[in-house]
């Protein structure tokens, strides 16, 4: 199977997909919240299912909304059951998006059951028919999937490079934070905000399963690396770049080298990206055991 420009296209949107998602997910690593782009992707449901209800349409820009209340409502959810009911964080999120998820099936199957949303369809997403819908720009057809998390990645950098000292206080130390005038809750809002957009404006592309992965195991193998938020920002973003590229050639290629059937780019994104982590977990492991031996 030759390269062509669509390839490129979907490339181009996984690249901007991962990175966009790298840059939050690597406050949510520090912040030791990694589940929450996975309860937050899964709590959009209900959010798509009420959009269709209330507009009886499914234009894109109505269910975007919705998902991003709900998606943000999610993590408010979550923090006030782990702070008034003492309840641990991840249990929290656990109980927040489970029932949310299933609230969202039971709407979608009794209410909006003309939505055309199926278990491939949120697993995976869509990322290959990407090129297909396209808007003009400046006399250029551009994918409108690539443009929307295109926008949305040059929020997420905006708003760190805005807040980066109170990003990292309240990433490390969220009393010190407090203690030198910025509210470390205010923060963490923020943060949710951007996970919960930046979820949903890869969700419809991609599906569920990359923007758990490029959420996470980006920002996972680049913490083996360095310790420095700054550094951990840009290596991360590299990794997501690699999973993004390498996820896709390895779809195109891999079945035919193999002789088995076709796969899903998204699916090989996010396998790629776990064995970048594998691989540098491994090296990680050898140079710890060789400064070992030597000391």
């Amino acid at each position: 199977m030759m390269w062509n420009s669509s390839d490129t296209w979907i490339v181009v949107t996984a690249i901007l997909c991962a990175v966009a998602s790298a840059l939050p997910g690597c406050f949510l690593v520090l912040r030791k919240m990694s589940m929450m782009g996975d309860a937050i992707s899964h709590a959009v449901l209900p959010g798509l299912a009420m959009a269709f209800i209330l507009t009886g349409s499914r234009a894109s820009f109505s269910m975007f909304i919705g998902a991003v209340v709900i998606g943000i409502l999610t993590a408010l959810f979550t923090q006030w059951i782990s702070r008034f009911g003492q309840v641990d964080r991840g249990a929290s999120m656990g109980i927040v998006f489970t029932t949310l998820f299933a609230i969202g099936l039971l709407m979608i199957v009794r209410a909006a059951d003309h939505v055309d949303l199926d278990a491939s369809c949120v697993l995976y997403g869509a990322i290959e028919m990407v090129p297909l819908d396209t808007i003009t720009i400046l006399g250029a057809e551009i994918p409108r999937a690539t443009v929307i998390i295109g926008s949305v990645l040059l929020l997420n950098l905006t708003l760190i490079i805005v807040f980066f000292k109170e990003f990292r206080l309240s990433a490390f130390d969220e009393n010190l934070c407090d203690t030198m005038g910025f509210s470390s809750r205010f923060m963490h809002y923020l943060l949710m905000t951007m996970v919960s957009v930046t979820t949903v404006a890869c969700f419809e592309s991609v599906g569920s399963i990359i923007v758990i992965a490029m959420l996470i195991a980006p920002p996972a193998t680049a913490l083996l690396i360095t310790k420095r938020l700054l550094p951990l920002l840009i290596i991360s973003s590299i990794f997501g770049t690699l999973a993004a590229i390498g996820g896709h050639a390895a779809a195109l290629y891999l079945p035919e080298m193999l002789g088995v059937g076709e796969t899903t780019t998204s699916g090989m994104i996010a396998v790629f990206s776990g064995f970048c982590f594998v691989i540098v977990w491994m090296l990680f492991l050898l140079n710890k055991r060789r400064g070992t031996e030597v000391e």
